[in-house]
């Protein structure tokens, strides 16, 4: 079998692009937009995002990805949702005390705390401890995205679209798109703050178009922490080193140098945005000193022992602590200098006590204790996701058995059958399996239901929900977790159910998962089901894989094997082997081609054509998937030419026309498949799956492209009777076997693949596997479900 992809500059390294040029923040579908290139995680990308680069006229993805972080470089914090002061206080007090209270029940000794902490650790710390205290919590002390309760609650009402939220009127009032708030711009910013941001970028000669992004990027006193300390314009999305330097050079002159602190620690929080963009959680200490060396800091570690002072980073070593805080950052402080490079000379000393990863328990042999745990830096955001995510599913690991569900599991089909014993014994339970293996769980649902347990199953995105039986009731994860689907919550906040099925599972990014686990009322069960062999999620973590690696619950792999041509193609796949189908019924059909062009125009023909002469599918119902975003063949240029065949006109409401298929990215990680219906002054209306969506004018651009045409990460989640992949020869890097599995399972009738990427695809299959994220969650839940040494 041949193949054939396309990935141009546009293609390849189209995260860089769309983040560079439009304040977006895609997935990290590195694997398949940027190839199998090393070290992604920590390359800067810097030959690919030029100064020079026009803006990209359909941003609202990363890469592959494809899912809108940011505005447009127009908006401002004005449209942002307020939230009150005290709603604000209460959620962050009780985020900390839930967090405290599991710690003190699933561990056996109190939270360790250090004595020398310092920057935003200290003040974590504070905060806990006035919480453990009664006292009330000084919310300065948390900092713009310690708070994590109030911002994973806003950030799934956002989520929840396209409905206008429980207050709507009526369920048939179009939903209005809000534009999307960064984690750190929860409240209105005055405009006298915009336009003294916009005062201070032009004496920097920065575009005065980002000074309502920075603006509510860095809140009221912007201007003034602009001219302290210029490198903060890197925590604007899109913002890239060399042009944060030459706006520090334009405003402090001489003052400004390589080696200036400021410099290094806010390089260092953009090396960990930039790597959530791809998929980590974290990174290695030793991989970030190595960048910031490629970005001209003469002392990385010097860098980031700073960066960790000034509270701009957390530092992480599995197994010396399991808290962002205590002792470890003091051993930190010690001296870490070789602790990654030679694994036996990096110990720390705190208080003439060596705090080090590498020192074997009591009684244990030395040579039996393995190398030292990599020392590791991360965001408080991520790093506050995982420890929630942990503490929760460690507590549903906890669940007893409930002997209840014996006769349900006798009386179910054999497929099903085991999966109910298994929840009927455990609080967490992993399935595995592909399309045709998602019944067995609809079935646990049903007999759940008949013995009055209250199940809802959810899936990731509407098309996903669609295709399930209408008796399975279900919903999307988005909207379960804002309360327009679903049964609702109880008044302590917790999901009004005994039992949550979540399929779909590889696609929930960590953050997502946190907030799922949190909502879980105490003594419920939970089933994460999915593809293992699928793209992960387009936001940071994995959590499905590391579930799978950490082994710390049962897991049920199904049977049923998903039928037909297509179902046997992608089996072999899965296994790392591409080999040809006996398909009489042309299900597969493979179209060899030469160049880019005539790949975009036998994939027009196939659509519009030759598959509804064969299979009777029309073309609003067939998928087109290839591997970027730009190129010559990439969605851009398949949809101008599929929109100029299926639908052609003048594109008056910003280049889309009533009947346009669009894809509308809402929130990221979620894409939302549908048509334009009109245009006015509120914005683009949309009917999106049989719901009306109006997206404000400013934010059209950002969040909403023409969707003949998707990638396969965009894709990930959904199924169509018919798919085309596209696979153009200058493509090729971007292809890998999760993405060729992804791709090629996404339709369940037929699958043409127009293929020009000669060897490339068999050694994707075979050679090419995930790349890997680096995440905590399976460190974290292995050390809350190990039990502890017993004292001697």
């Amino acid at each position: 079998m041949e193949h054939a992809v396309s990935t141009d500059r546009d293609t390849a390294a189209g995260a860089a692009e769309t983040a560079a040029e439009h304040a977006t923040a895609g997935g990290p579908d590195a694997e398949a937009a940027a190839g199998p290139a090393p070290d992604t995680h920590t390359d800067t990308d810097t030959d690919t995002v030029g100064g020079a680069d026009a803006p990209d006229a359909e941003t609202g993805e990363t890469g592959e990805t494809g899912e809108a972080q940011g505005g447009t470089a127009e908006s401002t914090a004005s449209e942002a949702p307020e939230v009150s002061e005290a709603a604000a206080e209460l959620a962050a007090q009780r985020e900390l005390r839930e967090r405290i209270e599991q710690r003190k029940a699933e561990k056996a000794g109190p939270i360790a705390a250090g004595t020398k902490l310092s920057g935003q650790a200290a003040d974590l710390l504070a905060a806990v401890r006035a919480v453990e205290s009664g006292a009330p919590v000084d919310r300065s002390l948390l900092g713009p995205r310690a708070s994590a309760a109030p911002d994973r609650s806003q950030a799934s009402a956002r989520a929840a679209e396209p409905a206008s939220g429980p207050s709507s009127a009526s369920s048939s009032a179009p939903a209005s798109a809000p534009a999307p708030a960064s984690a750190s711009a929860r409240q209105t910013v005055p405009e006298e703050a915009v336009s003294a941001v916009r005062a201070v970028l032009v004496e920097g000669g920065a575009p005065e178009a980002l000074a309502g992004q920075v603006a509510a990027v860095l809140g009221e006193r912007a201007a003034e922490v602009l001219r302290e300390d210029p490198w903060q314009l890197l925590a604007v999305p899109g913002v890239r080193p060399e042009q944060a330097d030459g706006f520090a050079r334009a405003l402090l002159g001489a003052a400004c140098g390589p080696g200036d602190e400021r410099r290094a620690a806010a390089l260092v929080g953009w090396l960990l945005e930039r790597a959530a963009l791809q998929g980590h959680t974290a990174l290695e200490a030793a991989s970030v000193r190595g960048t910031l060396a490629e970005h001209a800091v003469p002392d990385p570690h010097e860098a980031v022992r700073h960066a960790i002072a000034e509270g701009a980073v957390l530092v992480f070593q599995e197994g010396a602590e399991d808290s962002f805080g205590g002792e470890f950052e003091d051993g930190f402080e010690g001296g870490f200098e070789d602790e990654s490079e030679t694994g036996s000379e990096g110990g720390a000393e705190r208080g003439g006590e060596a705090v080090r990863g590498d020192e074997p328990a009591d009684g244990a042999d030395p040579a039996e204790a393995g190398p030292p745990a990599p020392v590791l830096l991360g965001l408080d955001r991520y790093a506050l996701a995982e420890e929630s995510l942990a503490d929760g599913l460690a507590r549903l690991v906890k669940t007893g058995p409930d002997d209840s569900w014996d006769e349900a599991a006798a009386a179910a089909p054999r497929a099903a059958a085991e999966l109910i014993r298994a929840v009927a014994g455990h609080g967490l339970v992993l399935h595995t399996g592909g399309e045709a293996a998602r019944a067995e769980p609809v079935a646990l649902a049903g007999a759940a239901r008949a013995l009055g347990v209250r199940a809802v199953v959810a899936a990731h995105s509407e098309n996903g929900r669609d295709r399930l039986d209408a008796t399975a009731g279900a919903v999307t994860v988005a909207g379960l977790l804002a309360g327009t689907e679903g049964p609702g919550r109880d008044a302590d906040g917790m999901f009004a159910l005994d039992l949550l099925i979540v399929l779909d599972a590889p696609q929930l990014d960590v953050e997502t998962a946190a907030m799922i686990v949190e909502s879980l009322p105490d003594g419920s069960r939970l089933v994460l089901g999915g593809d293992p062999g699928v793209l992960w999620s387009a936001g940071a973590g994995r959590v499905f894989a590391d579930l799978l690696a950490a082994r710390v619950c049962p897991q049920v792999a199904s049977r049923t094997p998903d039928p037909g041509p297509i179902g046997e193609l992608v089996s072999g796949i899965g296994i790392g082997e591409l080999h040809q189908v006996e398909a009489p019924g042309k299900e597969v059909v493979i179209v060899p081609v030469r160049d880019a062009g005539e790949a975009v125009h036998r994939t027009v023909q196939l659509v519009a054509e030759s598959v509804p002469r064969a299979f009777g599918v029309d073309a609003g119902q067939t998928q087109v998937i290839t591997v970027g975003h730009g190129g010559s063949a990439g969605t851009r240029a398949l949809n101008a030419s599929l929109k100029q065949r299926l639908n052609p006109g003048p594109g008056r409401f910003g280049g889309f026309d009533p009947g346009d298929r669009i894809a509308y990215v809402p929130s990221p990680g979620r894409t939302l498949q549908g048509a334009v219906v009109s245009a006015d002054a509120d914005g683009l209306r949309l009917d999106c799956a049989g719901t009306a969506v109006v997206v404000p004018r400013e934010r059209v651009e950002a969040a909403v492209r023409h969707g003949w045409a998707l990638t396969a990460h965009q894709a990930a989640g959904m199924r169509w009777p018919a798919a085309v992949v596209v696979l153009p020869g200058d493509a090729a890097r971007g292809l890998s076997r999760p993405w060729v599995y992804t791709a090629f399972s996404r339709g369940d009738r037929h699958l043409s693949v127009v293929h020009g990427v000669d060897q490339a695809l068999p050694h994707a299959v075979t050679d090419v596997p995930f790349q890997e994220r680096t995440t905590r969650l399976r460190p974290l839940i292995e050390s809350l479900l190990t039990p502890a040494a017993q004292p001697g």
